[in-house]
């Protein structure tokens, strides 16, 4: 349970501790100075773009190389230089030039995204609260049994554009059509084209699937194992697999599964393999080898071409759908409005900052965000007969008991947000679903104090959702 609010009282404990006049600018990126002889050696690497963030508005994609700052030379600079850089004290944007596949350099403006130092968005609630919704907000880790080689060559990948596949055995013609077109797919997205007349690169495939010879059955001590979760971009979610985890004997697996991928040299040295990925799976039941294509590629392709792991590839997926209103709050008086969006729902309704919000949605906002914490806890506790434990994770905290709500339980849920003693006021971040608000009536009544006058303001939200999945 400790580990279950940790993230909400980390994050009060922080912007309690800091909580200043000034402000907090984010581009919404964050990355490496890359070591790599094949990509952006000395420069930084995006590794992960915020949704929603300047970054993302201007166009900035996971694995793009920050060339130059304003004209200036990432190289010619230092890491502490380049963080000051990305930042500029006195002005509103920066200039970029990126490099990727697609491009070897353009120039992307994008503009500073400020908020006060005491001021706590519904972004960071979101997270802060997620277990009144984990069905729509989670952080979630898995870990992939991928080997990862690249060769030992000093070799640029951006100076590789165009790709083709090896030829398609024909006893095995309709499984390898579908293999190549989740890797094309994958490549094309990163910027690289078809060229089957002069390829820089050709794709080679590998595949292997049967029955274990050694097989010796299930251990028994690990019957009741949690199920392994992984990421399916085709379905948008995480869902489960009959995969046995990294501890697991070869022995107990009925089913070994082997699929990978090379790409081969045809521009330089013809033949020398630049990037190969391979992944040895153990099963406990039969999986179709074009399903894990379908699946995995993408995720394989995440370290191409910037490879930060070797071996055991781990992901991060950071789930987010919550309603937005464009209102942040200050963090030493959490009834009090500290800043509104322009163009936002909130602003188009009438909410100003230094506004004071005495209840949403009828609940009262005048607590302490440690009364907040202490009362978000003892939510959790009381309302775990009401989760479905057929949907059991563990989360990116550690906590293993995160599970949606039964469905059938969903009138007992909504019943326990509206206890004024679990001062669910935030839940209106969530007031699209079911088990939030039966009515189904996604709009917010906030009772605002301004100065002498109090009034009900009806604030319409937009309901924001994203999903990133990076390489950890």
């Amino acid at each position: 349970m400790k580990r279950a609010i940790l993230s909400v009282l980390l994050l009060f404990a922080f912007l309690t501790g800091f909580a200043q006049n000034r402000n907090i600018c984010r581009l919404g990126i964050t990355y490496d100075i890359s070591q790599s002889d094949h990509w952006g050696k000395n420069k930084p690497v995006i590794t992960s773009v915020i949704p929603y963030s300047p970054a993302e508005l201007a166009g900035v994609k996971t694995n793009d190389i920050i060339i130059a700052i304003d004209g200036v030379q990432t190289t010619d600079i230092s890491s502490e230089e380049i963080g000051e850089m990305l930042n500029p004290a006195g002005k509103n944007e920066v200039l970029l030039t990126i490099g990727n596949l697609a491009n070897p350099a353009k120039q992307v403006l994008v503009k500073k995204e400020c908020k006060k130092g005491n001021a706590i968005t519904e972004e960071q609630l979101a997270t802060a609260f997620s277990m009144y919704s984990l069905e729509t907000t989670s952080e979630r880790e898995f870990v992939c049994p991928f080997k990862t080689t690249v060769t030992a060559d000093p070799v640029d990948f951006g100076k590789f554009k165009t790709f083709a596949f090896s030829a398609i055995d024909e006893n095995n013609s309709k499984l390898e059509t579908a293999i190549n077109e989740s890797i094309e797919k994958e490549l094309t997205k990163k910027g690289m084209t078809v060229d089957t007349n002069r390829p820089d690169i050709i794709v080679q495939t590998f595949y292997f699937f049967d029955k274990n010879p050694n097989y010796k059955g299930a251990n028994k001590i690990l019957i009741e194992k949690e199920p392994i979760y992984r990421y399916n971009f085709n379905h948008s979610k995480m869902e489960t697999f009959p995969f046995l985890n990294s501890m697991s004997a070869e022995a107990e697996a009925e089913y070994l599964l082997q699929f990978g991928f090379r790409l081969i040299d045809q521009r330089d040295v013809p033949g020398r393999i630049l990037w190969e990925c391979e992944a040895n799976e153990l099963l406990e039941d039969s999986y179709r080898l074009d399903e894990y294509a379908r699946i995995h590629a993408p995720l394989m392709c995440m370290q191409y071409p910037y490879v930060k792991y070797q071996r055991n590839v781990p992901f991060k997926v950071n789930q987010k759908t919550y309603n937005y209103t464009g209102l942040s709050y200050d963090i030493d008086h959490m009834e009090q409005i500290a800043d509104v969006d322009k163009n936002s729902p909130a602003y188009a309704a009438g909410l100003r900052p230094r506004d004071i919000v005495e209840k949403i949605n009828d609940q009262k906002m005048n607590h302490t965000a440690e009364e907040f914490s202490a009362a978000y806890k003892g939510f959790i506790t009381n309302t775990m007969k009401y989760r479905d434990p057929k949907t059991q994770f563990t989360d990116a905290n550690g906590f293993k008991r995160c599970m949606f709500w039964d469905t059938f339980k969903y009138p007992q849920v909504a019943d326990a947000i509206q206890k004024p003693g679990n001062k669910t006021a935030y839940s209106y971040l969530y007031y699209y679903a079911p088990y939030i608000n039966p009515s189904g009536n996604n709009a917010c009544t906030f009772d605002i104090k301004r100065g002498k006058n109090k009034m009900e303001i009806i604030v319409r939200p937009t309901i924001r959702r994203s999903v990133t999945v990076e390489v950890k």
